[in-house]
């Protein structure tokens, strides 16, 4: 069978849900990335008032979200990695985008419909004075646009590919960047996001804080999650020695922990200010 001749109905099924697997991923981490992070419009549970009011249960709901993405994700590279033999010559360029164009497209879909609407765990931007009218435009500009584009590339002929840049490639390196800008933590500033583990009195935690010559910015009301402005940025990791579950702007959890802003939460409340 010729290139040129192969359609989607003739793709192995896991290849199939591989691209559609990679392209749910992509959308969860565009999502995240700039909505969570970059813009902080809202957190995963930022309609829920018990949890926007604990900004741990924020915090660690968006790791776990961003656990979710990562696993989905594997799970789409795992497929395409198994059916690579067929890849080469059986998945012509624009069925696979068109796989995750509409995977991508699903995501949002789905997050719309079951966590705008249905639970009402989050709006696309909080505290604004018609979320509904954010909510369509994102559903229909991220969510429906890229499911129609998808019904439209699978009518082409399928296209040879010739070079290295195929578009599985391609899928594959955008994933893994998407997946790592994920982690990145948010451009040093001097002030890090700290949660400390339960347990710690806050004489413990002042000392901790003390032992690396930072300043206490805020902190919330439980006194486990603390906005710390450090004279020496690089002393962050040492937090984890002294107590600390998670250091924003640092290499290992990074990712929204790290984007948190601690002087205007647009997604939340505000966390009590207690000056050292």
């Amino acid at each position: 069978m010729s290139t040129t001749s192969t359609s989607t109905r003739h793709l192995p099924r896991k290849l199939v849900w591989a691209g559609i697997a990679l392209g749910f991923g992509l959308g969860g981490f565009f999502d995240g990335i700039l909505l969570h992070q970059v813009l902080q419009w809202h957190h995963l549970l930022s309609g829920l008032e018990d949890a926007r009011l604990d900004l741990r249960t924020l915090i660690l709901t968006d790791g776990l979200f961003h656990v979710l993405m990562y696993i989905i994700t594997c799970c789409g590279l795992w497929a395409l990695w198994r059916r690579r033999s067929d890849v080469n010559w059986l998945v012509p360029d624009r069925t696979m985008v068109a796989f995750a164009a509409a995977g991508f497209g699903l995501w949002h879909i789905v997050d719309s419909i079951l966590s705008h609407w249905l639970l009402g765990i989050h709006r696309v931007r909080m505290n604004v004075e018609n979320p509904l009218l954010w909510d369509l435009i994102w559903f229909f500009a991220f969510g429906v646009m890229p499911v129609i584009a998808a019904a439209y590339l699978t009518k082409f002929p399928p296209a040879p590919r010739t070079t290295i840049l195929s578009s599985p490639l391609a899928l594959v390196i955008a994933t893994f960047t998407t997946g790592s800008a994920a982690l990145l933590p948010a451009p040093q500033s001097g002030t890090v996001m700290v949660m400390f583990r339960p347990g710690m009195n806050v004489s413990q935690t002042v000392a901790a804080i003390g032992s690396i010559d930072g300043r206490i910015v805020w902190t919330d009301d439980t006194m486990q999650v603390w906005a710390i402005k450090l004279t020496k940025p690089e002393r962050a990791l040492e937090l984890y020695l002294e107590g600390a579950m998670l250091v924003g702007n640092s290499i290992l959890p990074a990712g929204c922990f790290g984007w948190t802003s601690p002087s205007v939460d647009k997604a939340g409340p505000r966390p009590q200010s207690r000056e050292r």
